[in-house]
């Protein structure tokens, strides 16, 4: 595991870095501030609870998570220090994962900052706090199911940007799929075992289990096989790209 954390602490330093870092957190934390207190009514709804907070979460993710994981190949490709990270004396698996588990930190990181938020909550009332953190667990696997997708689309363009919009288009596909727009729409024509299908693909299906409080090892699979497939795609891109 050395050359995976060598490769975790090359990628994590380099975020803090530069600006990018504290801007993305900055706005990480003005975003879940606003919409939790503004758009999600958390005054308004009586409640002593974080459901407004973690309601927006995929949504923001949505857009905030690419714009991290858009770098994590494209700009090695097109920078040509792809070239030497794997010259160096680390397996491919080793690489992308290094590079995979520092993008995740850092999101980690900016999660773990919204904990004033927890605190107030429980300053104004009597939380369940055993639902807080499973949905801080879910929210987490959900941000790396998201970083997953990102990075292996990353590997296969130079251009950042083109990673940045490809997956997001990805991941909102995934989004939909578990929106009861979508799957009224399959209901009314489609079996049930494919419409429980379409749902089991979605992201806001599993998140919206764990955030109930309640970790199923089903939502845990999913996740950690939607990381692991993307994880292994992202292997093979830059296997075959690499002489690119």
């Amino acid at each position: 595991m050395n050359p995976v954390l060598t490769v975790f602490k090359r990628e994590l330093r380099s975020y803090f870095a530069t600006p990018v870092a504290y801007v993305f957190i900055e706005i990480f934390l003005l975003l879940s501030g606003s919409f939790t207190f503004y758009l999600g009514g958390f005054y308004q709804r009586g409640q002593a609870d974080l459901e407004p907070f973690f309601s927006f979460h995929p949504w923001l993710y949505l857009f905030l998570v690419p714009a991290v994981a858009m770098r994590l190949w494209a700009e090695e490709r097109k920078t040509g220090t792809i070239e030497l990270l794997l010259t160096l004396p680390i397996t491919m698996w080793q690489a992308v994962l290094g590079k995979f588990l520092a993008a995740w930190a850092f999101v980690g990181v900016a999660l773990a900052l919204t904990f004033p938020i927890w605190i107030t909550v429980n300053y104004l009332g009597d939380p369940d706090n055993g639902v807080i953190v499973t949905s801080y667990i879910g929210s987490f696997l959900m941000a790396g199911a998201f970083l997953a997708i990102g990075a292996c689309i990353s590997a296969t363009t130079r251009n950042q940007v083109i990673a940045f919009i490809l997956t997001v288009v990805v991941c909102f596909l995934l989004l939909l799929a578990g929106y009861p727009l979508v799957l009224d729409f399959f209901r009314s024509f489609a079996p049930q075992a494919v419409v429980d299908a379409i749902s089991g693909l979605s992201f806001l299906t599993h998140f919206d289990a764990i955030s109930k409080g309640v970790i199923d090892l089903r939502d845990l699979i999913y996740f950690a096989l939607t990381i692991g497939f993307w994880l292994y795609a992202n292997a093979i891109v830059i296997d075959l790209r690499k002489a690119d």
